[in-house]
């Protein structure tokens, strides 16, 4: 579904200038944005994913993952088409980095997806599996439904979105689960087709609007793996956000265009929690290692298992009143 957009500003010979996403397309009439969801018509902006789902299931919340965020409880969770990112090892690049019209794909209105996810028993709703941040105006007018039916809302997203576009979000967007994918610019310029930057910026940004912040690194073989650019991301994180932030470290599996690399070798995943756990963070995990220990969150004073996970489940949660069970140290997790 078409629809005008938001947060554009018109300039000379019916260009427009987009203000969703930190690349700010200047976009010709006629022409598409670097997300291929945006058109400029005749001088006006246009999002062209109004409405438009490619992917709709009730998730574990720990599949986003958020770790301290409602563990243990279902997330209604929907994507659409496109992205700001052209990530060439990207898990989802059949919804991410083909055409609109080659994708399948079915209308679902915001009322109806908190009808669903209300329905669902979901406690949240995310929004998901391609950049949300490009579904801005579908998201907002959903989160603000969400909001008035009691449900939690998060974005799960490669932090490209522009400051105008996160206050917009604020009153309305509970968690920012964030991909810090590396901390070289160079990474994000020939991986991704982006720049740090602004990750870094709307990142700080999410944390100072009241967002529950985790972020995730995908370690890649040669790529983003060494000891040294694992801790400058790792100290980023401790200065910027603070030692309760969840760090999640999960493992490569090859894919799209990086599929002639290998995964990423348990001696590494640990490598970076060792690293993180040093430089003081209190709250680091690893993930796509199914039946790891440090799937599981500890107290960080006396060391008691206070979520045992398996995968994406959950059989025990030993925090109540934001406190550790055993010792009564102060655990950050909204539940």
């Amino acid at each position: 579904m078409r629809k005008v957009a938001v947060l554009y500003e018109r300039l000379p010979d019916k260009k427009v200038k987009c203000g969703i996403c930190s690349h700010r397309c200047t976009i010709s009439d006629g022409n598409l944005g670097v997300c291929r969801t945006r058109e400029n018509r005749d001088g006006t902006l246009y999002t062209l994913i109004y409405n438009t789902v490619s992917s709709e299931a009730v998730d574990p919340i720990e599949k986003k993952p958020l770790y301290h965020f409602l563990p243990g409880t279902r997330s209604y969770s929907l994507g659409s088409i496109g992205c700001n990112f052209k990530c060439q090892h990207c898990q989802n690049w059949n919804i991410s980095q083909v055409p609109l019209e080659a994708a399948h794909t079915r209308e679902i209105t915001p009322e109806e997806a908190i009808r669903r996810a209300v329905d669902s028993g979901s406690r949240s709703i995310s929004w998901t599996y391609n950049e949300p941040a490009i579904w801005h105006e579908y998201t907002y007018d959903s989160a603000v439904l969400a909001k008035k039916a009691g449900l939690k809302t998060i974005y799960v997203t490669n932090g490209y979105i522009t400051s105008e576009a996160l206050h917009r979000m604020a009153p309305f967007l509970d968690a920012f689960r964030v991909d810090i994918k590396s901390f070289s610019e160079d990474f994000y310029r020939k991986t991704c087709g982006a720049r740090l930057g602004p990750v870094l910026e709307s990142t700080k940004l999410a944390k100072e609007l009241g967002m529950h912040i985790e972020t995730i690194t995908l370690l890649i073989p040669t790529k983003n793996d060494s000891a040294d650019e694992i801790t400058q991301i790792v100290r980023w994180v401790h200065d910027n956000l603070g030692v309760d932030t969840p760090m999640h470290f999960t493992r490569f599996h090859p894919m799209f265009k990086m599929d002639d690399l290998y995964p990423t070798p348990s001696s590494t995943l640990e490598m970076a929690y060792d690293i993180a756990k040093k430089e003081g963070m209190r709250f680091v995990y690893l993930g796509n290692a199914p039946g790891h220990k440090y799937e599981n969150t500890y107290c960080p004073k006396c060391n008691a298992l206070l979520i045992d996970r398996r995968g994406f489940s959950v059989s025990a949660v030993r925090v109540k009143d934001g406190k550790c069970l055993e010792c009564g140290e102060r655990i950050p997790i909204i539940t």
